[in-house]
């Protein structure tokens, strides 16, 4: 279970400090698919960096399984189980998809192994296995891989930082479609999703709405889902998604 205390994060502009979160306090219990969503500038991407250990806090405490994490970095947190995807996946030259997922899991893992991650996400096993993690892949294919990482990890609390940046409708759909195998794995996984995306919404098991740095909505999917299509909080697919990608 995650328990976030009193969470504040303000940043310097020109000598002025902006508040972006501002005196969060939520609790998001294990084995669920949360969305948070919310207007740009809201805070939502910020928050998902705090709880990775990426931004540090100004105020407040981050509680992980009952142990007070605040003051434990990136890597102190990834030992503890704590996976986090950026809105635009890394790119490593030189290094192949074998490589990268054998540095997630942390194991010599074997290629039976990693193929069946890849699979997961769809993607044939045989054509990405040995290719590089550069520009000649799509964002489709970058964000799937970068998803494969993430199960090879095996982590407790996944955070997803708008998944569906940077690739097409056709991607996206399988994007969705590899979050529904996710949330129906009974895998013990958290999994925390930032996002404006109403297909994402839709297969939440609580929505988080944050706005000017505050929740100003939470509660289960059910709840708060129709109370926030067609406003700014909620964009359908096809006015997000718009590069191309496979």
């Amino acid at each position: 279970m995650l328990e976030l205390k009193n969470i504040s994060f303000g940043a310097d502009n020109d000598g002025t400090k902006v508040e972006i979160v501002r005196g969060i306090t939520l609790t998001i219990p294990d084995n669920k698919f949360v969305v948070i969503t919310g207007p740009n500038g809201g805070g939502k991407s910020t928050l998902a960096k705090i709880i990775a250990g990426i931004v540090k806090n100004t105020e407040g405490s981050i509680i992980l399984d009952g142990e007070d994490i605040t003051d434990k970095n990136i890597t102190e947190r990834a030992k503890l189980g704590i996976g986090f995807a950026f809105q635009q996946p890394v790119k490593f030259k030189g290094l192949t998809v074998l490589d990268l997922l054998r540095i997630a899991a942390g194991k010599p893992i074997k290629i039976a192994e990693a193929c069946e991650y890849l699979s997961e996400v769809g993607l044939c096993a045989k054509d990405y296995i040995n290719r590089e993690v550069n520009g000649s892949l799509s964002g489709g294919e970058l964000k799937r891989i970068e998803i494969a990482t993430v199960l090879a990890r095996d982590v407790k609390l996944a955070l997803f930082d708008e998944p569906e940046a940077g690739i097409d409708l056709w991607s996206f759909s399988n994007l969705v479609r590899i979050f529904e195998n996710m949330r129906a794995a009974e895998s013990g996984r958290t999994i925390v999703v930032i996002s404006h995306q109403e297909r994402i919404l839709n297969i939440a098991d609580e929505i988080i709405v944050l706005a000017d740095g505050k929740i100003v909505k939470q509660g289960a999917k059910d709840e708060i889902l129709p109370e926030i299509i067609g406003t700014k909080y909620a964009t359908d697919v096809c006015h997000k998604v718009t590069e191309s990608g496979v």
